[in-house]
Formats: C-alpha cells, structure tokens, sequence
C-alpha cells in the first residue's frame, strides 16, 4: 500500500504560479495528477515515470505545467504557470503499476487531494 500526501495548493490570480508537491510513502511504476472542478469528471493533469522520468500532459496544460520528481525524497512535483480561472479544481496525486494512462480508473493510489484556485 502506498500513501500519498499532497501539498502546496491555494488561491492565486490568473497568470500566476504554484507548485504542487505529492510526498509517497513507496513507490509505483507511474505517478500522475489529476484534477476535478465541480460538477466535472476527473481528468489527467500530467504523468510520469519512476524509471526514466518521461513525461505525459494533457493538451490543456502543454507548456505551462511540468511535472517532476525528487528520487531521495520520493516526491513528485507539478509546477503550474500562467495558470489560468479554468484550472481551478482539486488537484490529486496518484500512483498506478505499469505505464501512464489517461484514465483514473488505472490508478489504485490517491491522495486527499488539494485545493486550486484561480481567480481573474
């Protein structure tokens, strides 16, 4: 079992920044982000691997987001820049066996899950 604890969440203006943290308890083949704004589904954010870090964005967030991670801390970061009112939502971390896939129902490790606000 593998826990998942975000951080960094808050309220900022349109165009500004935040960095997201997921701090993991072990490891697992991929870690993603999701986001859920309400009344919406969870969608993929970003991904990516522990083996050889490659990355996966959503077409949204493609050159404003990036996606890391810290192998000695076991932590997995996402910068968000020129953030913009529609990425406001609750940001998840999540870890999944195997290879990054879009779906949310592939991942069987979340974390509560942190707040985004992006005002204009």
């Amino acid at each position: 079992q593998v826990q998942l604890v975000e951080s960094g969440g808050g309220l900022v203006q349109a165009g500004g920044s935040l960095r997201l943290s997921c701090a993991a308890s072990g490891r697992t083949d991929t870690m993603g982000w999701f986001r859920q704004a309400p009344g919406k589904e969870r969608e993929f954010v970003a991904a990516i691997t522990w083996s050889d870090s490659s990355t996966y964005y959503a077409d949204s967030v493609k050159g404003r987001f990036t996606i890391s991670k810290d192998n000695a801390k076991n932590t997995v970061y996402l910068q968000m820049n020129s953030l913009k009112p529609e990425d406001t939502g609750v940001y998840y971390c999540a870890g999944k066996p195997g290879p990054p896939n879009w779906s949310p129902y592939q991942y069987d490790y979340w974390g509560q899950g942190t707040q985004v606000t992006v005002s204009s």
